[in-house]
């Protein structure tokens, strides 16, 4: 075990810490009555999750790949399953997101949940507690406890709490997500019955066959697949978008469908480091369907919230595409683009939340000629707007400059494809933009009285400028966050050169692929 990790030397263990203070958050709620009283409690426990999760970023280590802030206990010994947590620095920026998000899920929650306040603040701590144990289990039957934890608050948020056709969405969502569940159930199992262990690290040590990594591979990337989601399984996204209640799609946006990314960089790539490069030009191609799919969808849209539902397949598809590039610059695009789209699309459905309540409706037309009535939220609307088609400045920018980097110096035809959908998410943001903050009403306006129309209250800008903070910090000053996963990364990419082991005879262009990554080892450790 010392070899994989670094024990917490802190005075408490911090990562227990995280999940364990919104599970008893959920546990008094039960106790405590009056909306009011709720809203306050869900607030305090999240706010204290937060800060208490700072330390993590100003005591990590930067030096060594090892995961650190590692708490270990048996936990069923007859069966090798322990509880074992760690990050490193790939899963601890996403931590940070998650712990960070939560407050600002029950800020903008305060007035949009009108009913069974008891409940919602219970499920939303719930939920925390399950999306940060996920990114911090190194064990696989601790992971997919954490991982199917999340499905069935995720569930009731949408079923309870939902729009009209709330029914049909969340059983969509449950039932995509199950089926992803079953397919990464069998290969934990699988993996153990050849191994022996459930632990993570030592499961990336070991070497599998080259046939049973395909397996292995595809069993994930299903499951990973769906989660992100990528075409063709993303049909269940725009739909529970749609339906759940803001704090939901800020949930699913900024945190849940980062949990298949991280499945592939935390699986796919060290575990099945073979099958991985083997499969590589799937990967990609599906990631540019995925890239130019969902932003010609979301170009059509005329309702707000599933206009930036299907962005998020696009700005996703992005995310999947740095990873499966497997070299360093990809890579690290590819985990700075899924921060930075947990910030920006979760600060534009925040937007459409506050609009929502207004207008109580979230078509385009309803919400238009906005910029004389309500000029504080067309402006963090406008500046969230260019973060997402990646404007030079904004964090988005940042992310999306080195994926297509990394793809014009691999494959030039990749790179052009992937700047199509750069294109397309400029086209439907601006227009977004253009008819809700400039353009004259059609008659179809449900703000017909300015009244109804007051600007951003203090709790709202509060919210919004928070978010606004990252997109510049990361925008202008994104060397500490791309520093924090450099020596990780490099770690991975060496996984992935001692993957050669497995390739079988007769596939040269793979070998040769895996010369290429060894040979950008050597540079990075020479420029070090």
């Amino acid at each position: 075990m010392e070899q994989y990790l670094i024990y917490n030397s802190l005075n408490y263990p911090i990562l227990t810490v995280l999940v364990a203070v919104p599970l008893f958050g959920s546990l008094i709620t039960l106790f405590i009555r009056g909306d009011k009283y709720l809203k306050i409690w869900g607030l305090v426990v999240t706010l204290t999750t937060a800060v208490l999760s700072l330390p993590l970023y100003s005591n990590f280590d930067l030096t060594t790949a090892k995961y650190q802030f590692a708490e270990f206990r048996n936990w069923i010994p007859f069966a090798k399953i322990n509880y074992v947590l760690g990050v490193d620095g790939i899963s601890i920026l996403l931590v940070l997101l998650t712990t960070l998000v939560m407050p600002l899920c029950i800020l903008c929650s305060w007035t949009y949940i009108k009913e069974r306040f008891k409940e919602f603040i219970c499920v939303m701590l719930i939920m925390e507690a399950a999306m940060v144990g996920v990114f911090v289990s190194l064990d696989t039957v601790l992971f997919f406890i954490f991982w199917e934890a999340m499905l069935v608050p995720m569930y009731l948020i949408i079923a309870v709490w939902g729009g009209p056709r709330k029914d049909y969405a969340s059983i969509k969502f449950f039932l995509y997500t199950l089926i992803g569940s079953i397919f990464l159930f069998v290969a934990i199992i699988a993996m153990y019955v050849t191994t022996g262990t459930f632990f993570i690290p030592e499961l990336m040590a070991h070497q599998f066959s080259f046939s049973y990594q395909m397996w292995i591979f595809w069993a994930f990337t299903l499951a990973f697949a769906i989660k992100v989601p990528m075409w063709p399984v993303h049909t269940w996204l725009p739909a529970a978008h749609v339906e759940a209640p803001t704090a939901g799609s800020v949930i699913l946006a900024s945190i849940l469908l980062k949990m298949g990314g991280y499945g592939f960089l935390r699986f796919c790539l060290p575990i099945a480091p073979a099958a991985t490069i083997y499969c590589m030009p799937y990967l990609i191609a599906i990631s540019i369907m995925s890239i130019i799919f969902g932003g010609y969808l979301a170009l059509g849209q005329n309702d707000v919230k599933r206009l930036i539902a299907y962005s998020s397949v696009g700005h996703m598809g992005f995310v999947t595409l740095g990873i499966f590039l497997l070299n360093d610059v990809g890579i690290k695009g590819a985990i700075l683009q899924m921060v930075n789209h947990g910030v920006t699309t979760g600060a534009l459905f925040i937007c459409v939340g506050i609009i929502y309540e207004r207008t109580h409706s979230r078509e385009i037309s309803d919400n238009s000629a906005l910029g004389m009535l309500m000029p504080i939220y067309v402006t963090f609307l406008v500046i969230f707007s260019l973060s997402s088609l990646a404007f030079p400045g904004t964090n988005s920018f940042v992310g999306e400059f080195l994926v297509l980097m990394a793809s014009f110096s691999k494959y030039k035809l990749v790179g052009g494809l992937a700047v199509i959908g750069a294109i397309l998410a400029a086209a439907y943001m601006l227009r977004l933009v253009q008819k809700m903050v400039w353009a004259d009403s059609d008659g179809h306006m449900h703000h017909g009285e300015k009244s109804h129309l007051f600007d951003l209250n203090f709790r709202e800008t509060g919210t919004l400028a928070f978010l606004a903070i990252f997109v510049f910090w990361i925008g202008l000053n994104p060397g500490p966050f791309l520093k924090i996963m450099d020596t990780s990364t490099l770690h991975l990419l060496q996984q992935l050169e001692d993957g050669r082991k497995a390739m079988p005879a007769g596939h040269g262009e793979y070998h040769a692929l895996l010369n290429g990554v060894g040979e950008s080892i050597r540079h990075l450790v020479a420029f070090k």
